[in-house]
């Protein structure tokens, strides 16, 4: 008994120290981002920037310009690995991510038509918050039609089929704009972006994220459970049909509302969870704060050389696939012996 406890008290640690190090990591990113610029700062001037003293330009530049990028640059990489492990471990499948039910091409289709209609930021934002949730809504609707034994197979297509959908109207639309105004606003849009990110467009979407994020993490156990199959979820005492509902909207909802933020950021959902179990292992109480860490901080470093790398700004689509995409490769070239 007394092995047994001890065992018990120190197996922990490991993933707490891990822990620590990736806060630590992320607050150290966070400081070098605020630092990093045109207007480039010196650790002296941003600290006496962030306790509001020195130099009255540099505390403009910290408090309106840089620290809400950077505030929104780890809340789109957190939520989207967040949502991308629970997704991969509620599908049983690595080659899952956050838009696998719809969800970015809803929201895609909805900030389109906002701007296509010409309505200011704040309508499109939640143009596109409501595309996605109705999205996922339709491909849960009509899941729940579909007479099909293997119900995560029957989400799974109807949601490619559901994405499609909403990409032939988001298509129509962009042929349909003003290609001198409308249209280098949307394909911007699409691309995923943080620029002239404002504290007021982070406002809405850190409760929805917050939200979303509470019962994955009360439902990490019934999470772990379910990766095993529905059989055997059913046999330990798990409501498998329940807990899937409970998981998808959380996930949904912690997507949407990051997307309709920042644009279609692809490959941080898919990519994030496979290092975060790399390092922690697939038990889902360990993995969802590893990949938040991790999701932050990657999405941080990207954001930081998307606004400095060129004289124009890259889009955050194409440096998260440029990098995202050949990593990915690579793990799958490791030919590892089961995805968890």
């Amino acid at each position: 008994m007394g092995r047994g406890t001890t065992t018990r008290i120190i197996a922990p640690r490991p993933v707490l120290t891990l822990t620590g190090a990736l806060t630590l990591v992320l607050v150290l990113l966070a400081f070098g981002a605020v630092m990093i610029g045109p207007y480039a700062l010196t650790p002296g001037q941003t600290l006496a920037a962030l306790v509001g003293r020195g130099d009255s330009q540099a505390q403009i530049v910290v408090w309106n310009i840089r620290l809400p990028r950077v505030a929104a640059a780890v809340l789109v990489g957190a939520a989207l690995a967040a949502a991308g492990a629970s997704y991969q471990a509620l599908f049983r499948n690595p080659l899952v991510s956050p838009d696998i039910l719809g969800v970015s091409a809803g929201a895609g289709l909805g900030a389109v038509a906002g701007i296509f209609l010409s309505l200011p930021v704040a309508a499109i934002q939640a143009s596109a918050f409501a595309g996605g949730m109705v999205a996922v809504g339709a491909v849960t609707l009509v899941a729940s039609l579909v007479r099909n034994t293997d119900r995560t197979l029957t989400l799974v297509l109807i949601g490619v089929v559901i994405g499609a959908l909403a990409g032939a109207a988001t298509s129509l639309l962009k042929v349909m704009a003003d290609p001198y105004d409308q249209l280098p606003a949307i394909t911007f849009w699409l691309l995923g972006s943080l620029a002239a990110i404002t504290t007021d467009d982070i406002l809405p979407a850190l409760p929805a994220v917050l939200v979303g994020l509470v019962p994955l993490a009360l439902l990490r156990w019934r999470i772990n459970v379910l990766s095993l199959g529905d059989e055997e979820a059913r046999a330990l005492g798990v409501e498998a049909g329940r807990t899937r509902f409970l998981v998808i909207a959380a996930a949904t909802l912690i997507t949407a509302s990051v997307t309709a933020l920042a644009g279609v950021v692809g490959w941080v959902g898919l990519v994030i969870p496979h290092i975060a179990r790399m390092l922690v292992g697939p038990g889902f109480g360990r993995l969802l704060p590893a990949s938040v860490l991790i999701g932050a901080g990657y999405l941080l470093v990207v954001d930081t050389l998307a606004r400095t790398m060129a004289q124009a700004e890259v889009p955050l689509g194409i440096l998260t696939a440029v990098i995202g995409a050949p990593f990915f490769v690579w793990l799958l070239a490791r030919g590892r012996r089961g995805w968890s």
